[in-house]
C-alpha cells in the first residue's frame, strides 16, 4: 500500500474555501478511484511552523492507483477540481510513502474509509499528531530503519507500559523510490497527553534520556538532523 502525503500552502485568506472544496468536492470525487481514499486533513498547528499550511494523507492500494488517479488529475475528470484548488494555494509539495516493515499501519481496508466528510458533533475532540521527518547520514539509512524500530519504538512501547504516554506511534514510513529524497524516514504520532507538551516545550531534555542506551543518545551515530511538526486534524477529516 502507497500513501501520498501532501502539503498544501493554502493563500490565508482563502483557506476556508480551500477546505470546504477539499471536503465538499475533492474528498467525494477522489473516492470515485476505487483504490483511492482520503484519509487525513490536518491543520500544521499555528505557531509551530509556517501559516496556513495543510497537510494531507491519501492511501493508494497500489501504483495502479496512483497511476489511475495521476491520470484522473492531468488530464480527466479531476483536471478541473485540481485547477480550481491551485487558485486557493500558493503551491503544493508532494510524496510517495511506503509503510516501514516495523510501522503499526501497513494496510487499510479502503471501504472503511468514509467517502464523504463525515458528520460529526461540533465539540467533537480533535486530534493532534506529532509529525517527525528524519535525514539519517549518508549510507546509514538503513541502519536507521531497523534501530528506529527495534531501538525507538521498543522505548516507546516500554514508556506507554510505565503509564508514560505522551506519544503513541501510529505508522512510520519511507518515500517510494523515485518519488522524493531517498534518504528521509517519517515517524507519524499521535499526542495522546497534549498537557505533556508543556514541559517538551518549556524545559531542557533531562540528562536521564541523553545517556547512552537511550534514543535520543544513541540515535546520533545515524543522524542529527530532524524535523517536528505539531498537526491537528479538521473537525471533518474523514479518520482521525
Amino acid at each position: 500500500m502507497l500513501f501520498l502525503r501532501e502539503t498544501h500552502d493554502v493563500t490565508g485568506a482563502r483557506e476556508r474555501e480551500f477546505e470546504s472544496l477539499v471536503r465538499d468536492a475533492w474528498l467525494p470525487a477522489l473516492a470515485a478511484t476505487p483504490g483511492a481514499r482520503l484519509l487525513f486533513v490536518l491543520r500544521h498547528v499555528h505557531g509551530t511552523g509556517p501559516s496556513y499550511r495543510v497537510v494531507t494523507y491519501t492511501a493508494l492500494r497500489d501504483g495502479a492507483a496512483w497511476q489511475q488517479l495521476a491520470e484522473r488529475v492531468n488530464g480527466g475528470d479531476l483536471h478541473a477540481l485540481a485547477e480550481e484548488l491551485d487558485t486557493l494555494r500558493h503551491d503544493v509539495h508532494a510524496k510517495l510513502l511506503h509503510p516501514l516493515p516495523w510501522s503499526p499501519l501497513q494496510e487499510i481496508v479502503l471501504a472503511t474509509v468514509p467517502a464523504s466528510a463525515p458528520s460529526r458533533p461540533a465539540d467533537a475532540p480533535l486530534s493532534l499528531f506529532m509529525e517527525d521527518t528524519v535525514h539519517p547520514r549518508e549510507g546509514q539509512l538503513e541502519r536507521y530503519v531497523e534501530q528506529a524500530g527495534s531501538h525507538y519504538a521498543e522505548e516507546m512501547r516500554q514508556n506507554a507500559a510505565e503509564g508514560r504516554t505522551l506519544l503513541r506511534i501510529e505508522a512510520s514510513f519511507r518515500p517510494a523510490f523515485g518519488s522524493h529524497r531517498r534518504r528521509e524516514v517519517l515517524l507519524w504520532q499521535r499526542v495522546l497527553e497534549p498537557r505533556g507538551l508543556v514541559p517538551l516545550l518549556t524545559r531542557e531534555v533531562p540528562d536521564a534520556y541523553l545517556q547512552p542506551g537511550k534514543w535520543m543518545h544513541d540515535a546520533l551515530a545515524l543522524r542529527d538532523q530532524w524535523q517536528s511538526r505539531l498537526l491537528r486534524t479538521v473537525a471533518w477529516s474523514p479518520c482521525t
